[in-house]
């Protein structure tokens, strides 16, 4: 599918959706406890449903009992389930994965898309170390996982991902004996404190002392009231929108929130802007843009709303952390700079930082999200400034963390023209 957007100034406060990262979390832990729990907040993006569709086949009971509350009752062994799949989440393959290997039963994960392209040597070398029999395609999925996991002493590379470690954090209470994990090269350290919340939520004990974990075997998920925050990440774009002269507010934001691009606040105080923090909203006056420099190692899907705002800044904006972004949805870095490009943002890539040239202009173009959904939210909120009309390409992506984009997009005005073109 393909949007075409002309320039316009939006206006609006937007409601933004549940974050499917702690929504992911909180699904699969009620799966695993004991009783009944009821999760509030649950979105409608593709990697909630493909959780949702995932414990069910584990054998949870999930009944919706309003438009985003569900009662979930937990499973004590496998149902008989031989394969899941975890659609294009590579957040949520990396925690079913961890919590099957709990269990004695073998199980083939796999997914779609680009999740096919992920790696998945991690399994490979540290689920045996558990005890674990494990068999990957070369590396890649699908995925063939046969536990149950026994606990040990291991140190464990957090280079490539968090996610790994949050799976091996939720299975590793299930084993009988305990388990302490230490962490070398730990990357989205935030990540793995709002793992830590969610299991204490649920009953579940980690003592954390820096990048060692100390897990008690032998332990119980107990079963709770559950409400998934906002999305700092969908947020990101609606905010720098406001950055760049919108007049946009964001509401359903957490100000105590652990996700890790909240962090987005302080990107945009240090591009100028001030961040106007209400009771029920959060606005961004941008009138004073600079360039800025920024530390992305810890929260890379800023990366693509960052660009926007760097867009913007006259001058040259340096943005850290490139290193993680190889292996998203897209190649993020070269995809980047290759659609920015086309509308007239030069991007360099130079090691571990992409440098920003803005200008404060762009132009419009014909460009794709290469079904990166974060992609396709960036070049939308960079075409409602650019010069002219811009087309984007794949732009059904945005339903893998966010459906309702391009109608909140809409409603913040209308004689925009967003115009749907299959």
């Amino acid at each position: 599918m393909e949007q075409i957007i002309r320039t316009g100034h939006l206006s609006g406060i937007i409601r933004i959706p549940a974050s499917k990262s702690d929504s992911q979390r909180a699904v699969l832990c009620a799966a695993l406890s004991e009783g009944t729990s009821h999760v509030s907040g649950i979105g409608r993006s593709d990697d909630e449903k493909a959780m949702l569709n995932s414990v069910i086949a584990l054998g949870a009971t999930v009944q919706f009992v309003s438009e985003t509350g569900a009662d979930i009752k937990g499973i004590n062994r496998l149902s008989g389930v031989t394969e899941l799949s975890a659609g294009e989440s590579g957040l949520g393959l990396r925690l079913l994965t961890c919590v099957c290997a709990a269990f004695d039963q073998p199980v083939t994960l796999n997914g779609k898309g680009s999740l096919l392209k992920r790696p998945m040597n991690f399994f490979d070398e540290v689920l045996p170390r558990f005890g674990c029999d494990v068999t990957t395609t070369n590396g890649f999925l699908p995925i063939r996982v046969k536990g149950p996991v026994k606990g040990t002493n291991l140190e464990v590379d957090g280079s490539l991902s968090s996610q790994f470690i949050s799976g091996l954090l939720m299975a590793l209470p299930k084993s009988k004996q305990a388990s302490s994990l230490t962490v070398v090269n730990m990357k989205s350290g935030p990540y793995i404190q709002m793992t830590l919340q969610t299991l204490r939520k649920f009953g579940i004990e980690v003592e954390n002392k820096e990048n060692v974990f100390s897990i008690p075997g032998n332990q119980s998920y107990k079963s709770a009231d559950y409400t998934v925050e906002g999305d700092w990440s969908s947020a990101s774009y609606w905010l720098v929108a406001s950055a760049v002269g919108h007049s946009v507010s964001v509401s359903g934001l957490t100000m105590e929130s652990l996700q890790a691009d909240k962090a987005l606040l302080q990107a945009l105080m240090s591009a100028g802007c001030r961040v106007q923090i209400e009771e029920q909203s959060v606005h961004v006056n941008g009138k004073d843009l600079h360039p800025f420099v920024f530390d992305a190692p810890d929260c890379p899907d800023l990366f693509p709303a960052l660009v926007v705002l760097a867009a913007k800044c006259e001058g040259i904006s340096t943005i850290r952390g490139i290193g993680r972004l190889a292996h998203k949805e897209s190649n993020r870095g070269v995809v980047l700079q290759s659609e920015f490009g086309k509308m007239g943002l030069k991007i360099v890539l130079d090691h571990d930082e992409m440098l920003i040239h803005g200008t404060g202009n762009l132009q419009g173009a014909v460009v794709s999200s290469h079904h990166d959904h974060r992609i396709a939210m960036s070049l939308a909120i960079a075409a409602t400034f650019a010069n002219g009309e811009t087309q984007v390409r794949d732009a059904e992506a945005v339903a893998k963390s966010y459906p309702d984009f391009w109608k909140h997009l809409v409603s913040l005005n209308e004689s925009i023209t967003v115009q749907a073109k299959n």
